[in-house]
């Protein structure tokens, strides 16, 4: 049937992140792919990533209109039953397609899974009473798990909330770190130039394709992610630790700033493709695979630190976040980031910097986090952030002299422009 290999994989890229197995991007990216995704071809590659990018964009808000359709709820042993059928209404309802194709596609969907097949009648039902109704009206939070919008109301009001929710649906643009001259390159591709430097433009077509990526004079870094290796200051000569350095974006930010920096990652694997992208990039950095929290290495003129996080600030760029992550996980990492820190600031040499950084909108891995170091370590001291330092972004200042950008940062009139990852940094001085 004409389209429905790609609604296939679509469905089965959507079924990884319901059932907490395997996030969006590792069900992209793994070699010995369960998904057959890397089996389409191009065209039918892209519609299935489409499909499930808008799927999980909107996942909240169609689950609830699934569930509004089953009395009983979902049937047991079912297969791939719910991913078919928020899949099957992110079509129709978001995506123009037309409705019968979408309802049909979804069936057939059903039928080719050995255990959903039984319930292809019941998809049908469900699919075509969905699309009956029409769109739904917008709910603040309807996509985003019910835990994390209540966290986010507490740490930052309702206001606040829903704006950050209302980012998740919105297809965020790529942002770029260049070598050099941001304008010229955002006036060759098309985009803007930020003013903190990063070069934005809409996502269309492979990133491998677009001018300058083969010579190699920039890299993909939200323009939030690009802001803690700015906290530096000239770095020209100086030594740098880049501890849980991969994938390597600010790796390549501090190689190309001068530094001579030593990448520690605990994935060798990892640290090979940071290294193969510093050689795209000609930039040259030390790699050493080690645990950073019990890292033993000569002190360092500075230490950046960019913590594993529940990554919460990210759910613009990457919704399936939210429903992979439990709240209970947010204890375990925050128990990590301190002993992270610890180990951190031994690696700095006395009167250097450490630069803090999670992208986690979750006060127990960012403002805590640096309020407990602080009170157990009478050595460390914050460095405040300056306005001139983060220019366009002076409001993500706080009172602390500490740095929290939000999804709504970065203001523009195109949507498909605007906003930014939600990031935590401090820069501290190490006594």
């Amino acid at each position: 049937m004409p389209g429905l290999a790609p609604r296939r994989v679509a469905a089965r890229l959507v079924d990884g992140v319901l059932s907490r197995t395997r996030s969006l991007d590792a069900s992209l990216e793994i070699e010995h792919d369960p998904c057959d995704f890397r089996a389409l071809d191009p065209r039918d590659r892209a519609l299935a990533r489409a499909i499930a990018g808008v799927t999980l964009r909107r996942l909240g808000t169609l689950r609830s209109l699934v569930a509004g359709k089953l009395e009983k709820g979902l049937p047991k042993k079912a297969g791939l039953l719910e991913a078919i059928l928020v899949t099957g209404a992110a079509q129709a309802l978001y995506m123009q397609a037309p409705a019968h194709t979408a309802v049909d596609l979804a069936v057939a969907t059903a039928r080719a899974d050995p255990d959903a097949r039984h319930f292809a009648g019941l998809a049908n039902a469900v699919l075509r009473g969905i699309v009956a109704d029409g769109l739904p009206a917008e709910r603040p939070g309807a996509d985003v798990p019910g835990w994390l919008y209540a966290r986010w109301s507490r740490s930052y009001g309702a206001d606040v909330a829903a704006r950050i929710a209302a980012s998740v649906g919105v297809e965020p643009a790529l942002d770029l770190s260049v070598k050099e001259n941001p304008a010229q390159w955002a006036e060759r591709l098309g985009g803007v130039a930020l003013p903190t430097g990063s070069v934005r433009l809409v996502a269309s077509g492979l990133v491998s394709a677009l001018e300058g990526f083969a010579e190699g004079a920039w890299w993909v870094q939200d323009a939030a992610a690009a802001l803690p290796a700015r906290l530096f200051g000239d770095l020209d000569g100086r030594s740098v630790i880049d501890l849980c350095a991969a994938p390597g974006g600010k790796t390549a930010q501090l190689a190309a700033a001068g530094a001579e920096v030593v990448a520690v990652d605990k994935s060798a694997e990892r640290l090979m493709r940071l290294s193969q992208n510093l050689s795209r990039l000609g930039l040259s950095a030390a790699t050493r695979v080690a645990d950073a929290a019990t890292l033993s290495a000569e002190p360092a003129d500075a230490v950046l630190l960019d913590a594993p996080c529940s990554a919460t600030g990210t759910t613009r760029r990457h919704p399936d976040v939210g429903w992979l992550k439990r709240e209970s996980d947010i204890a375990g990492l925050a128990r990590v980031q301190a002993q992270l820190l610890d180990c951190a600031v031994k690696l700095v040499k006395p009167g250097g910097l450490l630069v803090y950084c999670v992208c986690s909108l979750e006060p127990e891995e960012g403002e805590r986090q640096i309020a407990a170091l602080l009170a157990r370590n009478p050595r460390v001291s914050v460095e405040p952030a300056r306005a001139e330092e983060l220019p366009g972004i002076e409001d993500a200042i706080d009172a602390t002299g500490c740095v929290r950008t939000l999804p709504f940062h970065f203001p523009h009139e195109d949507p498909r422009l605007a906003g930014c990852d939600g990031f935590f940094m401090a820069r501290l001085r190490v006594g």
